[in-house]
């Protein structure tokens, strides 16, 4: 008796012996592709790899630096928040945004006239700013600026003591994964408000020098956890009284929903510092509404008027 022979092309048995060779499948074909001649040409690569990643299903979403895409289908618009009597943007009284060398990542220092730095734990703000109104891709080139009160809850250029320093204020541009990082230190409580950092979004460099530009205004509400350890370390002392004495629920900016879309991911310790992260949403679509409202007047402390009577919004 005469046995079946087994088919093969080029030496390879059929993986399907009843089928033609054209109908052996995607796993043969590569087979085939790899093995012809023991050369795997450049160009011949890439169609494989192409191959196997459709074929197999598991191909990975990667953003432009390569690595795995972040999943945005959770986010949400960050919440458009009020600027505050000491934004330091044009909108109440002092500019920043008009002076040379605002544009830094490392914002514990006053630059011009001033070098005075700002003490305190340190802390890396990193800020991931996505374009809602399209497809939530990563928000390249727009400018963030970034603000925040001392140690001792005071804001640079209001502040009584502080009016010719311009410290913890700063800009950065996106980079092409919509990111900004931020080299600060951890702000204080101030009596009245939930510890928070400010932010602007501006749709490029060039626009930050007119407040109106901001395409989103709003606020990063600092975990209590963190904020416990911090406030325990010296220099801290008022903001551990302060601290005590609000709350994310009752807070005039937070208590809409407790700053659940505005609260960080933070790592680290007071040692070597914290990193604080926190996707940013950004719907151009709709219309920013946060800033350019700030209570008349400005100086003194935070929450405090030059008259001493508390301004209508506490920022």
């Amino acid at each position: 008796m005469r046995t079946k022979q087994t088919p093969t092309y080029e030496g390879r048995p059929y993986a399907k012996q009843d089928e033609e060779l054209v109908d052996q499948g995607l796993q043969f074909d590569i087979g085939t592709l790899l093995s012809r001649r023991g050369v795997l040409f450049a160009g011949a690569g890439v169609a494989v790899a192409g191959l196997a990643a459709c074929g197999t299903g598991e191909a990975e979403a990667t953003d432009s630096g390569g690595t795995a895409a972040a999943d945005a289908t959770d986010l949400t618009e960050i919440p458009e928040e009020t600027a505050g009597p000491y934004p330091g943007d044009g909108s109440n009284g002092a500019d920043v945004l008009e002076q040379s060398g605002v544009v830094r990542s490392d914002i514990r220092s006053s630059f011009g006239s001033s070098t005075t730095t700002a003490e305190g734990v340190p802390m890396t703000l990193e800020l991931t700013v996505y374009d809602m109104a399209n497809g939530n891709a990563r928000f390249e080139g727009v400018a963030v600026y970034v603000w925040h009160c001392n140690r001792d809850g005071g804001y640079s250029m209001y502040s009584e003591g502080l009016e010719d320093e311009n410290y913890l204020r700063g800009v950065q541009v996106a980079d092409a994964d919509g990111v900004v990082t931020f080299t600060s230190v951890f702000p204080a409580c101030y009596d009245g408000r939930w510890p928070h950092i400010h932010f602007e979004v501006y749709p490029d460099e060039a626009s930050i020098t007119d407040a109106a530009n901001a395409i989103a205004t709003s606020q990063v509400a600092l975990p209590q956890e963190t904020c416990e350890l911090v406030y325990a370390e010296e220099g801290y002392e008022q903001s551990v009284e302060n601290l005590g004495k609000v709350a994310l629920d009752t807070d005039n900016v937070f208590s809409d929903d407790g700053g659940a879309s505005q609260l960080p991911a933070v790592s680290g310790d007071v040692s070597s510092g914290f990193t604080v992260s926190l996707p940013v949403g950004v719907d151009t679509s709709t219309e920013a509404g946060g800033g350019g409202a700030a209570p008349s007047g400005g100086g003194g402390a935070p929450g405090e008027m030059p008259s001493g009577e508390p301004p209508s919004d506490q920022g």
